[in-house]
């Protein structure tokens, strides 16, 4: 049975496209949420994230099987790497978005598939194709020519491409043994008393906690962004079950390029002609990439 028969492709459709879809437009989210320092913001999604992450483990059942990675001590270490890069991802996202670099962080999700290539030959012995050498050099050209341009290294799509590529590697190592819901409730329980922690310190400091001295709404906005950091990953879980991986590499560039739009035409952020440059660096590497991926699948078929 072709994809487009199954009855499950056109629900993994929407569930993959419905994700990324949040996820691009979490530039709007954190800017109304700009009253908060990014800190604070990140100390809310990951508070808020983890009672929805609880409720979840709670209602399907799941803590025997969360327990049983506590148990297993080469588990816990990827988690624990994993745990550790998705908390810089989200720390420097926000701070990309709040100082008004929206570009950028569109900039590193671009990257990151190239630099996920990178992290496999380096720590999976991965050897590349030709296409993906052109994509790689494509892609460090793009890094020298915003270098230029920005002035320095394009340090907060560096930071992102870096840090999601070795939060996936780590989950590579995982080899498919935890769940995203598990997974995703293992990240914010470990992140949780930190959280709390840094929720305190902010109370005690000279600024305190925005989050009840901005009315309702302001409270309910850093609520709702971390229940929404729960909903777009059970949706790409549900989505990776029911459509083929190249599906699935496929619709992940809709983030970047929301993120991309959102910047340029709502935010207003400037795009002079290096920078110009740079962007079309990596999208060519990226469409060598597509291209690639086309011909294996269809040799493969064959």
């Amino acid at each position: 049975m072709s994809a487009q028969k199954d009855p499950g492709f056109g629900r993994g459709l929407f569930y993959g496209a419905g994700a990324y879809l949040i996820w691009g437009s979490f530039p709007l989210i954190i800017t109304m949420l700009s009253f908060a320092s990014p800190l604070e913001v990140v100390t809310w999604r990951i508070v808020f994230g983890f009672i929805v992450a609880a409720l979840l483990t709670t209602f399907t059942k799941s803590w025997p099987a969360i327990t049983q990675v506590f148990k297993d001590k080469n588990q816990m270490k990827w988690m624990a790497l994993a745990t550790a890069f998705i908390a810089v991802n989200w720390i420097v996202y926000v701070i990309g978005v709040h100082t008004h670099q929206t570009l950028e962080t569109a900039l590193g999700y671009f990257i990151n598939p190239l630099v996920t290539i990178l992290l496999a030959v380096i720590f999976l012995g991965e050897k590349l194709s030709k296409a993906q050498w052109i994509a790689t050099g494509f892609g460090t050209l793009a890094v020298l020519v915003l270098s230029f341009d920005y002035g320095r290294l394009p340090w907060i799509a560096l930071s992102l491409a870096f840090s999601f590529g070795i939060y996936g590697l780590a989950k590579n190592k995982l080899g498919g043994k935890v769940t995203a819901v598990n997974s995703f409730a293992i990240e914010s329980g470990l992140l949780f008393p930190l959280a709390i922690i840094q929720a305190i310190v902010f109370q005690a400091s000279g600024i305190g906690l925005q989050f009840t001295q901005h009315g309702f709404w302001g409270s309910a906005g850093l609520v709702f962004f971390g229940v929404m950091t729960a909903i777009p990953l059970i949706m790409f879980g549900t989505a990776a079950k029911l459509l083929p991986l190249r599906y699935i590499g496929f619709i992940q560039y809709m983030t970047p390029v929301i993120q991309f739009c959102i910047a340029f035409f709502v935010f207003g952020e400037p795009m002079p002609a290096a920078r110009w440059a740079g962007f079309a660096l990596v999208w060519a590497g990226l469409a060598v990439l597509i291209v690639d991926a086309i011909k294996a699948g269809q040799r493969k078929k064959a």
